[in-house]
């Protein structure tokens, strides 16, 4: 069978974008704006995990196409302090971001996502391989 050399671009700028990816924000360094994220890899699914502490549901949008999860947080501060005014102010960042690429399709109907205590989990379940194959006519 001949290989597609397309597939080999594909791998390599996939393997590049991990790279790129872990090497910005692996090791304790974080980009900023950046969410901080785990993704684990069961048999079943993808599991996202993102610390978004701060946000309200209303605060964080969550999107996926071709096999991109992207997650885009905003939140307004309130800028008036009631009981007098700010000595130091470090909560600054209001807006946080993340693009997740999936290294397998999911079932994009099936996704679900939950957000409890700052965390927010997403669940994307991986689309069920067909031991099937289909006899093609020859005319």
């Amino acid at each position: 069978m001949r290989r597609n050399p397309f597939d080999e671009i594909e791998e390599m700028l996939d393997r590049v974008s991990r790279q790129v990816e872990e090497g910005m924000t692996g090791g304790g360094l974080q980009v900023p704006g950046s969410v901080p994220v785990d993704v684990a890899d069961t048999d079943e699914e993808y599991v996202v995990t993102a610390d978004l502490p701060g946000y309200e549901t209303d605060d964080i949008d969550l999107t996926l196409s071709e096999g991109t999860l992207r997650l885009d947080a905003s939140r307004e501060d309130d800028l008036e302090f009631a009981e007098g005014e700010y000595i130091r102010r470090e909560r600054t960042r209001k807006t946080a971001s993340r693009r997740i690429r999936l290294p397998e399709p999911v079932e994009e109907e099936e996704v679900s996502a939950g957000y409890e205590n700052g965390v927010l989990t997403v669940r994307l379940p991986k689309v069920e391989e067909s031991d099937e194959s289909k006899a093609i006519d020859i005319e």
